[in-house]
């Protein structure tokens, strides 16, 4: 589908949506007309990524900003707000603009509901894969990890939900902070002659042997088709490597070009790639390598409504990004003639909970995983009266108040809280339960800490993570977004060279000293042996003397350079 006809095909969904009566387009039932995805061709592919664990219907807010630096400057996904809205020829005020966008998000999540939930995503599956023979369901990664009940039940209840959704084929990022014994165990146990692990950029330290298949080759409707697995490449970075202590990572241009070619030969008519690389990397990925017929991507949790079109020596690739928390589904069909690929269509579908019934499989799956914890889940612990959301290239509000509770509790001058991209939204006048904050906090490393550490120290560590972020080139971007301070002020010029990127830090207005010592706290330390309080009991104490919860400011930095950049909403 060439961008005219998306943006032709986006454009009649709205007016038949809106009818003569614009309230008619906001009705369940006139909702549910966004999924009717008639189908095109004979190799059908769905895809979800970053679910993060949410087995219920969430809301959860786009990011305000999400910068882009380089050749990523003003090209998704780093375009956000209004400029979304007009790079994909999207209304405002649309349930699509809710999905897709971080615009009047406590009016639209009021409107048209949560987002996401498998009993909802399963009803989705099933209708579409009803229409499309064969049609395989991919999973992007980062599915076993993000609640209180993945981590309670070392991400059992996620395998079984992937089961009962009918996932064909997946690849991991967070999955390998359960640990490799479990992963293994997993793959081995759970998913022998079910789902298929796949990644080609994982192998062992000793000999260099992949841990896992690199792809797998499924016959849909007379068409080979080759998924391969691209695991995080930057997993034993960004995440403990004592967790996978003899497995090794990595992008593997090489390597993969040599698997794309072995599928080629085994006969695969269709090969894609599932990959957990992050959108810039694969943007940057596809213009290297040749043969990929797409790469369904994930990791940055950005939701793109269309692929972008990368050339290569091979011809062209389609990069996507499914977005996160079950809040979308991909549809992407092929009509391969002769042995290739002749056209193609593609939707990524948001999923409304109120506009897709729940599944009854799925939902009794989800009961009774949850029955065990419920009295733990639904501890209320404060009252929000703001929005709290994490998304987003700095702080968000829910950010923020774990960033408070440390500062008080921990008694500390400085908090650092990690640049995690997962973690559900709250509206005002919500209140918050502990499955809330175990949505923000739930890893098997969730230790807290204070440290005395020298200014210099502090600048580093930021200037450290801002260069993961914003090096222009995507192949240096390490992790999440920017760690999120307070107590501290500070200017970042995204566009300085590493180094120089981080100034003017101050507490409380008084410029931080490069040989002073500062208390400093913190969580989620990578280290080994590390040990502390759970970050969720120094939050929940704190919010439950509270009762609750105004924030006076999220601390964001200066932005310097950043003018006109698309990636920050107006």
């Amino acid at each position: 589908m060439q961008r005219r006809e998306f943006l032709s095909v986006m454009a009649a969904a709205a007016a038949a949506l809106a009818q003569s009566d614009p309230a008619l387009a906001r009705s369940p039932r006139a909702m549910r007309r966004l999924y009717d995805v008639p189908r095109h061709g004979n190799v059908h592919l769905l895809h979800f990524t970053d679910s993060h664990a949410q087995l219920l219907p969430i809301h959860f807010r786009e990011p305000s900003v999400n910068i882009g630096v380089g050749e990523a400057l003003n090209r998704a996904p780093h375009v956000v707000g209004k400029a979304f809205l007009e790079s994909f020829g999207l209304r405002a005020g649309t349930p699509e603009a809710h999905a897709f966008t971080c615009l009047d998000f406590v009016e639209g999540a009021r409107e048209y509901g949560k987002v996401g939930g498998f009993a909802h995503l399963a009803t989705l599956v099933k209708q579409l894969r009803d229409s499309r023979p064969g049609a395989l369901l991919l999973d992007g990664g980062d599915t076993w990890q993000g609640s209180g009940t993945a981590l309670w039940t070392n991400g059992q209840d996620m395998v079984d939900a992937c089961k009962r959704l009918g996932v064909d084929v997946m690849t991991g990022h967070w999955e390998f902070t359960l640990g490799a014994e479990r992963v293994q165990e997993i793959i081995s146990r759970d998913f022998a002659g079910k789902v298929e692990f796949v990644a080609q950029n994982v192998n062992t330290r000793d000999f260099g042997d992949q841990v896992f298949k690199p792809y797998v080759i499924r016959e849909m409707n007379g068409v080979p088709v080759a998924i391969l697995g691209q695991a995080f490449p930057y997993t034993p970075i960004a995440n403990p490597a004592w967790m996978v202590p003899d497995w090794s990572f990595g992008i593997q241009e090489e390597a993969m070009q040599v698997a794309i070619d072995a599928a080629r030969a085994e006969g695969a008519q269709v090969v894609v790639l599932l990959s957990h690389n992050g959108m810039d990397v694969d943007l940057k990925l596809a213009s290297r390598v040749r043969g990929l017929d797409a790469i369904l991507g994930g990791h940055t949790h950005d939701g793109m409504p269309m692929p972008t079109r990368v050339r290569n020596a091979g011809g062209e690739t389609l990069v996507t990004n499914a977005g996160s928390n079950g809040k979308f589904l991909g549809v992407l069909d092929f009509d391969v003639r002769n042995g290739k690929v002749a056209s193609w269509k593609y939707r990524l579908l948001p999923v409304f909970a109120n506009a897709l019934a729940a599944d009854g499989e799925m939902q009794k799956l989800i009961d009774d995983v949850r029955a065990p914890y419920l009295a733990r889940l639904d501890e209320p612990l404060a009252r929000t009266d703001e929005l709290l959301y994490r998304r987003g290239n700095f702080n968000g509000s829910f950010d923020q108040l774990i960033l408070d509770a440390m500062l008080e509790v921990k008694g500390a001058q400085v908090a650092l809280s990690p640049g995690f991209r997962w973690g559900t939204s709250l509206l005002p006048g919500d209140t918050i339960r502990m499955e809330h904050l175990m949505d923000q906090t739930a890893i098997t490393y969730p230790h807290s800490t204070l440290t005395d550490m020298k200014g210099s120290m502090l600048k580093t560590v930021l200037e450290d993570v801002a260069d993961n972020l914003f090096n222009a080139d995507p192949y240096y971007q390490q992790g999440g977004d920017m760690v999120r301070v307070g107590g501290m002020d500070y200017s970042i010029d995204p566009n300085a060279s590493m180094g120089n990127r981080i100034r003017d830090m101050r507490i409380g207005g008084v410029a931080v000293e490069a040989d002073k010592t500062y208390r400093v706290a913190g969580w989620a330390p990578v280290a080994e042996g590390a040990q502390g309080e759970p970050i969720w009991d120094v939050v929940a104490g704190w919010l439950r003397d509270r009762k609750t919860v105004s924030l006076k400011d999220v601390q964001q930095p200066k932005l310097i350079g950043v003018d006109g950049n698309a990636g920050l909403a107006g």
